[in-house]
């Protein structure tokens, strides 16, 4: 019997010492949060979502660009994932950031465009568009508010664009982001005209600004787990670059539509900045363990660099305005020099991340699909894609546009991509386009006639999507409307 006490008693002596051994390791820990962030939360990568305004599909070099230079994003290229069929979910900034962020399509959040959806001269407008909504609604629950549920530390530092401060959706840190769309006039050298950031000394470069303060949330943040949305202002008019790198752009050949040594300048800055920010990484031992997505806002904009061979560029839903750069990186997990050309839109970013840090609180309803099986395991996954488009967007100019007509980029309808396949409907004439992506990417021939089964097949479909989306569609003839352009 006495023995038998002795035998507890010395287990209660060891389980007494373990419980003191973990609590002391606790204790001298606690000037080091990183091993006790670590350990809480190692499974969990930290994201960085790199968004850039107006950047074309084909402005990089690792996209086949011959005139820009980018060799640290080409790098990052071939340490990731390259989406050769990669679409923004809207064709101008405010309704494709309203998707990424929400994870719901238009219909849904009702951002359209920029400002009123009544743009261009009243006389050539057939239809009354529907109104557009500006900001999305605080009732969203964002993808911010979703990774916060799940422990991250939330930053926003540039362009945030969907209401007029971040903080109330989801963001911890918040520079340079409100309602504003650009940087403005001369934005682009400090003193800024943006919101929430103080002005640097005299002529600092935007993009370098944004970049400095990225790193700087990084190495602060190193011990927790976080989530930056770099969403930077660049390559958005005005066109501004530092005059050294013009002034090399100048003397630099362009090719194919790319030639404009401002913007080739802003590419330039941007590519040396992700360099910087990727070192940064590194260097504070995070690059294994951080999801990195790179990509652009909307297609780019086609008076300054063609896109060829897509047609049309921002505010066009064809090919060039829509189509987009992405590269997703996460070491050990998506291999590197890898390519799909799997389908895929802005919208899946939220649900894709979701899945991967299972949050207390999900969003309920998201519109895009969860990529980890394209990423981890390059699989293939048939899906479609929805564009709705109430709106007018004028030309930027008539010439090198190439809309359908000369005087809007767009006009309203919607669209629905089933790749090989794309079917565009107008409201205006109630018109019809059909074309097959895989042999003819710039869309220059209408196939409707020679392919009814395939246009009543995506008609039904997209018919459907309406319906089921309650999708507004204007009906209502415009009163001021003259019948003097030909549509």
């Amino acid at each position: 019997m006495g023995r038998l006490k002795t035998v507890k008693l010395n287990k209660c002596y060891m389980l007494f010492l373990l419980v003191i051994l973990f609590f002391s390791c606790v204790f001298e820990n606690q000037g080091n949060k990183g091993v006790i962030a670590s350990t809480k939360t190692q499974s969990k990568p930290n994201i960085v979502l790199i968004n850039v305004d107006d950047l074309g599909w084909k402005d990089l070099g690792f996209m086949g660009s011959t005139y820009y230079e980018t060799p640290n994003i080409d790098a990052l290229a071939k340490q990731g994932m390259v989406f050769t069929n990669a679409y923004a979910s809207a064709a101008n900034c405010a309704p494709s950031r309203a998707c990424m962020l929400s994870g719901l399509n238009t219909p849904k959040h009702g951002v359209y465009t920029v400002g009123s959806s009544a743009r261009g001269n009243a006389k050539t407008r057939k239809l009354i568009p529907i109104e557009n909504t500006e900001h999305l609604d605080d009732s969203i629950y964002t993808l911010p508010e979703m990774l916060k549920s799940a422990g991250y530390l939330t930053a926003n530092i540039g362009k945030w664009h969907v209401n007029k401060n971040p903080l109330q959706q989801g963001i911890d840190v918040n520079i340079g982001g409100s309602d504003k769309g650009n940087p403005g006039a001369n934005g682009y050298f400090s003193p800024y005209n943006i919101d929430f950031i103080e002005d640097g000394s005299k002529g600092e470069y935007l993009t370098d600004r944004l970049t400095n303060e990225a790193i700087s949330f990084i190495q602060k943040s190193r011990d927790t787990t976080f989530f930056l949305y770099l969403p930077y202002y660049t390559v958005h008019t005005p066109l501004m670059g530092k005059s050294s790198l013009i002034e090399k752009f100048k003397k630099k050949k362009g090719d194919n539509g790319q030639n404009n040594p401002k913007y080739a300048a802003m590419v330039s800055s941007l590519d040396e900045n992700i360099g910087r920010l990727l070192k940064t990484l590194e260097a504070n031992g995070l690059n294994k363990n951080t999801l990195v997505i790179f990509t652009s806002d909307n297609g780019g904009i086609r008076a300054i660099s063609y896109q060829n061979p897509l047609r049309g560029g921002k505010g066009s839903y064809y090919e060039g305005g829509i189509r987009v750069p992405l590269i997703m990186k996460w070491p050990q997990k998506i291999k590197s020099s890898s390519t799909t050309n799997q389908v895929v839109s802005n919208l899946d970013f939220y649900p894709t991340i979701q899945y991967i840090v299972n949050p207390e609180k999900k969003a309920q309803e998201l519109d895009g699909i969860n990529l980890t099986d394209v990423l981890i395991n390059q699989k293939k996954i048939e899906r479609e894609l929805y564009y709705h488009f109430p709106i007018y967007l004028q030309t930027y100019k008539k010439s090198i546009d190439q809309g359908r007509d000369s005087i809007f980029r767009t006009r309203p309808g919607s669209l629905i991509i089933s790749y090989p396949w794309k079917l565009h409907h107008y409201y205006e004439g109630n018109t019809w386009e059909l074309y097959n992506l895989r042999s003819d990417l710039g869309e220059t021939k209408n196939l409707l006639k020679t392919n009814s089964n395939k246009h009543e097949e995506l008609k039904n479909k997209l018919n459907q999507w309406i319906k089921l989306n309650k999708a507004l569609i204007p009906r209502d003839r415009n009163p001021f409307y003259e019948n003097k352009v030909s549509l």
